[in-house]
């Protein structure tokens, strides 16, 4: 496995954990009130500054556990990070449709920062998953 599929892998395992775990945070601190007056902002911003943190260390990591033969990207592993990323950039700037309607009718901050979080990790999967198929299975 290459240094950057290594790098997929991380980054996809970080994005969907950081994700459910946030939700998790949110529902837990919901409890008692309605769900748009739950505090979310910190919980939001940990979610993030950790998953962050935890991608950079988790490759470091697992580069250590498991070290790369090399850690040069060669030409494929450029063309892989490519289409995963515009894939996953199209699917986040399509989905900013979603948070931009919602300011638009004037809902409430909850909904359009948690619709952003969701269209970010959702681009993050939907780019990692498009790299890894194209590592396994070729374009």
């Amino acid at each position: 496995m290459s240094y950057e599929e290594k790098g997929t892998w991380v980054y996809l395992v970080v994005s969907l954990v950081a994700y459910v775990a946030y939700l998790i945070r949110l529902f837990d601190l919901s409890t008692g009130r309605d769900l748009v007056d739950t505090p979310y902002t910190a919980a939001l911003l940990w979610a993030v500054g950790v998953s962050v943190v935890s991608a950079v260390v988790g490759r470091v990591v697992l580069e250590v556990v498991k070290p790369s033969d090399r850690h040069r990207g060669d030409v494929r592993d450029k063309e892989i990070d490519r289409r995963g990323e515009y894939f996953g950039g199209l699917l986040v700037g399509v989905g900013m449709v979603l948070p931009f309607g919602l300011a638009l009718a004037e809902a409430r901050h909850f909904w359009i920062a948690n619709a952003m979080y969701a269209v970010f990790t959702l681009g993050a999967v939907v780019g990692s998953l498009i790299k890894l198929h194209a590592y396994r299975r070729g374009f």
